[in-house]
Order: structure tokens, then sequence, then C-alpha cells
């Protein structure tokens, strides 16, 4: 790190590192179980019984490329930590954030290690990639709490909104959750066909776990649609107009993928699309949620009640 302070621009270009750093550690998660290399390296922390690093076969070979590449995240999000602490300006609530973040992954290297000792028992592979996701979250929250200034925040829309994007967060929260029970249910199980060891799988037939997950994603698709329409007209609308556009958008390229990859057999190559997919709709899903606050103006809390009035009743002839 350098000895002067670091500037917040710079510390903001850290902290997008960091989050895609921690995104693309859930894409090579999923190639490792996807080439069926989930138990290429049998043993956790070492590859194998007495050696840390061991490449003897293709599955080896993607385990350890993996596990490197989570060291090199670890990495990453340890310099994030210190730039924190090297702020031109004392700035807590981004040194909570990066901590956290640090947090999550030590329980995340814990649990990979459950996953591997477990012999990828669906539930710990779940697991696995839930706590990938709230990493995800602390990281998309740092950087975009990177880009503001401190202190208090108020409400950038009605509250009537604010639990309207809660539900369409919390839908898709769900929809996540129900495509980890699909892939717990699949053939994807990462285990090479011809290891002797038996990887349990859930037991629930992979059509009824799929249209539960596809039941979800259409609630959060409607749900996302109409705050699109109430949205219309109302003037504090730009504070979530880019934000929601972008969750559509990623929402609507992530359901074309889903009953694709359905279509086709579930192939591990548009799995792995379909699995980089709910990285981002969550992205954007999270900042459509941050964009329902924002730090108050310099000079004091503005009066936005003649803003919020609005939101009462649609508008009248399209005005």
């Amino acid at each position: 790190m350098p000895r002067r302070p670091l500037s917040l621009a710079i510390y903001r270009r850290m902290t997008a590192t960091a989050l895609v750093m921690v995104s693309a550690i859930i894409v090579t998660g999923a190639a490792v179980r996807l080439t069926d290399s989930g138990l290429g390296c049998p043993d956790w922390p070492n590859c194998a019984k007495g050696r840390l690093v061991q490449v003897t076969n293709g599955h080896q070979a993607v385990e350890q490329i993996n596990r490197l590449f989570t060291g090199a995240m670890t990495v990453a999000l340890i310099v994030t930590v210190l730039g924190a602490f090297r702020l031109a300006e004392r700035r807590q609530d981004l040194r909570r954030l990066s901590l956290a973040l640090v947090v999550g992954v030590v329980a995340q290297a814990v649990l990979g290690g459950v996953v591997v000792l477990t012999h990828l028992h669906p539930l710990a592979v779940q697991q696995h990639y839930n706590l990938s996701i709230a990493i995800v979250t602390a990281a998309v929250v740092l950087h975009r709490r990177a880009a503001e200034p401190p202190g208090p925040r108020e409400p950038t829309v009605p509250r009537p909104i604010v639990r309207h994007v809660r539900l369409l967060v919390g839908l898709t929260a769900l929809a996540l959750i129900a495509g980890t029970v699909v892939t717990g249910a699949g053939p994807h199980s990462g285990h090479a066909p011809n290891d002797p060891t038996k990887v349990r799988r859930f037991d629930i037939a992979i059509t009824t776990a799929a249209r539960v997950h596809s039941g979800a994603v259409w609630l959060a698709m409607l749900t996302a649609l109409g705050l699109a329409w109430r949205m219309r007209g109302q003037r504090w609308r730009p504070a979530l107009d880019d934000a929601l556009s972008l969750f559509l958008i990623a929402g609507l390229t992530q359901g074309a993928i889903g009953y694709t990859q359905y279509a086709l057999g579930v192939p591990a190559g548009i799995v792995e699309i379909h699995v980089l997919g709910s990285v981002l709709v969550w992205i954007a899903a999270v900042r459509l949620l941050l964009a329902c606050r924002g730090p108050i103006a310099v000079g004091g809390t503005e009066d936005r009640s003649h803003v919020f009035a609005e939101a009462v009743a649609p508008p009248v002839n399209g005005a």
C-alpha cells in the first residue's frame, strides 16, 4: 500500500476490482462442478493427503486453478481492507464493509472444506453459493458507498415504493435459492462419473424444482414490471430509472437463458452462463434497493414531501 493517503476515486476502483473478483469466483466454482472436478482434490486444505498442490489429471487441474483464484481474490480483498484504512478521509462505514468481505471469504474457505469433506453434499454446495451471493452483496454496497459522501441518508422514493422494491429483491432471492435446489436435484453433481464415491442429490424431481424456480422468476419479473408502471410520470422516477432498467434487462436475459438450458437438457456450457447471469441479476437487484436511499444534500435535509405526494395516485392524463 502507498504511504500517502488514498483518494476516494482510487479506492472506488479498488472496490470495483473486489466486486469483480468475488463475482468471478462463483463462476469458477461452478466450472469445477460442471466439469465433474468437485472431488478432483479429495482433501482440504491440501489437494491430497500430504500435498498442498497436486496436478495428476484434468479434474485436479481445474480444482487447483479454482483454489488459486480463491487465494488471489483473498489477497485483493485484504488490499481493499487496507485501502479503507488509508483513505485521506476517515470512513468507518467503508472500513466495516471491507472487513465484512474478508470475514465472508474466510467463512467461505471453511465451507469449501465442508463441501469436499462431505463429498459434495447438495446442501453444502447450496450454502456455498448462498454465502458467495452474500459476499457479492457486501461488495456491491461497498462499491456504492465509496462513491458517496459519509453521513446520514434519506429516502429518494416514497415509502410504498421502497416496500415494492424490497418485495422485488425478496422474490429475486427466492428465485436464486430455488435455482440452487434445481442444481442439487439436477445431473451436474460435480462428481467424476468413474469415481466410486457416491454423491447424494436432493430427493426431488428436477422438473418440480425447475417449475418452482420458474414460478419465482415470473413473480419477480411481474413485480418489476409493476414497479415500472408505478414509476411512470413521477418526479422521483430518475432515482430508480437506470437501476430498474438494468434489472429488467438482466432478468429477461436470464429467463431466456434458463428456458434454453432446460429445453436443451441442461448442457454444462449454458448452465455456466446461467450461473453468471444469476450473479448479474442479483447485483442489479441490490443496486435497485440501494437506489432507494441517498446521502442528504449539503445544506440540510430537503423537504421532499411535494415530490413524494405524487406517488399517492397515478398521474392524470399522462401529466
